[in-house]
């Protein structure tokens, strides 16, 4: 073989190396996406189990109608929102182009492995906070109204706070050098407050307070299935993590915001978190439901760090979130008579910001971005601040123009009733099949 055929080998090979490269990459975020379906599913199996008998279905089809409605609104200018409004409320139309409907990037491209499987990651991510607001307004909106407020957090109030703080050149992180590695604020925070927001115009279920404003249990018709749930969705945020990774054939695992990390780090800290906030939820209240939303609580609560966290410091972030979670819903619960069902404000929306300030408590990491500051508590404080506003005003305001339109609540005699015969035309557990089988007998041969 002479030189010039050794050349040519070399480069033969050097390009067969970076194509398997590139498709590892692929792999690995196609696997992220299918992982976060299961957070659906759990979000599904969580807010069903968590509505009595009557509501069980509507309360499943509302996370069913969201996923659907999400996808295409996301394709259509989701998308575009996350790479042209990094800058603030100016768009950069030529960093968007890429993400119009028309554009090459957007459909099958044999030159482009990258672009249809990160928009898939972020359409998973996207879905996920309309999934967190659902679970907080079920038995008493009506679905057809919660497909607005569901469309507009998923495809433009989230993915705006992500453009901002969680894209490479977002204006929270070249300005104030903010940090959310597991998207505490643009996901977590966003769509918790907004969540609080609806809650406080759409009104607290019939029976949920008594007259002079106490607050009454309204326990979900399958404590189990929800348990179960909470455990799906701690499944699926694997792939949520995973997907908050960035891949680089030949290259080190890094952030979003360029900080090296591993997938060896992000195992030790999620889990750290994640039993740090069962422990905490468990301290404060035995229960079993509690347990299970304190260990995401936990797990949000050390998001933002968990690429710089030594497993300790996350744990200790875990026991907080999850210490904290309950006590906050019960306080919005008792001092403002706000029904949230499954506690969404408070695991997600507090367990969030607990996460983002938290990792300025303990700031000092260098933010690899050039030009921009480090990691600092003001600069993780204004952050928090952006992204509750972020969520909160928007969700207020279109839940306030709906109420005051009749349109966001069903009426009450639809309540008593039940949302599964009023607006899905199936029961959930049918009186008409038995209990149990009958004997048979010789007169009896089939069971009734």
């Amino acid at each position: 073989m002479d030189q010039a055929q050794a050349l040519e080998k070399i480069s033969e090979l050097q390009t067969l190396i970076e194509m398997s490269g590139t498709i590892n990459m692929e792999v690995f975020y196609w696997w992220c996406t299918g992982l976060m379906v299961i957070i659906h599913a759990g979000f599904l199996a969580y807010e069903m189990g968590a509505s009595r008998l009557k509501n069980a279905l509507a309360s499943g089809v509302k996370n069913i109608l969201a996923f659907a409605f999400i996808i295409p609104t996301f394709y259509f200018f989701g998308w575009w929102i996350y790479l042209a409004m990094y800058n603030g409320f100016v768009p950069d139309f030529e960093a968007g182009a890429a993400g119009l409907p028309w554009a090459s990037a957007m459909g099958p491209n044999l030159a482009d492995n990258a672009s249809g499987i990160f928009w898939g990651a972020f359409v998973l991510f996207a879905a996920t906070t309309a999934s967190i607001f659902s679970g907080a307004v079920i038995e008493r909106i009506r679905m057809s109204s919660f497909i607005i407020p569901a469309i507009v957090l998923g495809s433009v109030v989230w993915i705006l706070g992500a453009s901002w703080g969680w894209h490479p050149t977002g204006w929270l992180t070249v300005d104030w050098g903010f940090h959310d590695f597991g998207a505490a604020g643009a996901v977590h925070m966003v769509a918790g407050f907004f969540a609080l927001g609806v809650t406080i115009n759409l009104g607290a279920r019939l029976g949920r307070f008594a007259e002079d404003g106490t607050p009454q249990t309204i326990t979900g018709h399958s404590v189990p299935m929800s348990i179960i749930g909470l455990m799906l969705i701690i499944v699926g945020f694997f792939g949520f993590l995973g997907g908050c990774i960035i891949y680089s054939t030949g290259a080190q695992w890094t952030t979003i915001f360029g900080t090296p990390t591993t997938l060896s780090s992000i195992s030790f800290n999620t889990l750290m978190a994640f039993s740090g906030g069962i422990i905490g939820a468990y301290v404060v209240t035995r229960q079993p439901f509690w347990m299970m939303s304190g260990a995401l609580a936990g797990i949000f609560s050390a998001a933002p760090g968990l690429d710089l966290y030594y497993p300790p410091l996350a744990f200790l972030m875990g026991v907080i979130g999850g210490a904290v979670a309950p006590m906050a819903d019960k306080f919005i619960a008792t001092r403002f008579r706000i029904d949230d069902a499954v506690g969404a404000f408070a695991v997600h929306g507090v367990g969030g910001m607990i996460g983002i300030i938290g990792l300025g408590v303990f700031s000092g990491f260098p933010n690899v971005i050039e030009g921009a500051p480090a990691i600092s508590f003001a600069g993780q404080l204004k952050s928090a601040a952006v992204m509750a506003a972020l969520g909160f005003i928007p969700g207020f305001g279109l839940s306030f123009v709906m109420a005051k339109m009749g349109f966001l609540r069903v009426p009450p005699k639809a309540e008593e009733a039940g949302l599964d015969l009023v607006e899905v035309p199936l029961a959930a557990y049918p009186e008409s099949v038995p209990a149990k089988s009958k004997p048979r007998t010789p007169g009896n041969p089939v069971t009734a």
